[in-house]
């Protein structure tokens, strides 16, 4: 989106957290990163928002981006039904995504408590 460009990756965060049927809780550090790394954890966060709304039963969700060392952390996390799975097309897609920029991602799910997507890159790579 246009906002990602423009504010950058919290910016683009927020935008996307007001388009979502449910309550989001965000933690969003001002931080910027090139601009394909920016993309790639974005293409996560609409990916892993919306699994959570479309397959988790999930009543609520957080976003959270912050700055860890030279490590930018994307962590979307749901109280959904805590099924998400790595090996599905959509999140093997994700983590290939992650890994063409040099990150990774994780995906943890505990059933009947929530899934967690997280994406890790190195912000100067």
């Amino acid at each position: 989106p246009a906002v990602l460009s423009v504010g950058g990756l919290p910016a683009a965060l927020d935008e996307l957290a007001g388009r979502v049927p449910l309550p989001v809780t965000l933690q969003l550090a001002a931080v910027r990163c090139a601009p394909m790394l920016e993309e790639t954890l974005w293409f996560v966060a609409c990916e892993a928002v919306a699994n959570a709304v479309k397959h988790a039963s999930a009543n609520r969700l957080t976003l959270s981006l912050v700055l860890e060392g030279t490590d930018i952390r994307l962590t979307c996390s749901d109280d959904g039904n805590g099924l998400a799975d790595s090996r599905g097309s959509g999140l093997q897609g994700l983590a290939d995504r992650v890994e063409a920029v040099g990150g990774r991602l994780v995906v943890r799910g505990v059933p009947g408590h929530g899934s967690t997507v997280e994406a890790v890159v190195l912000c100067g790579s």
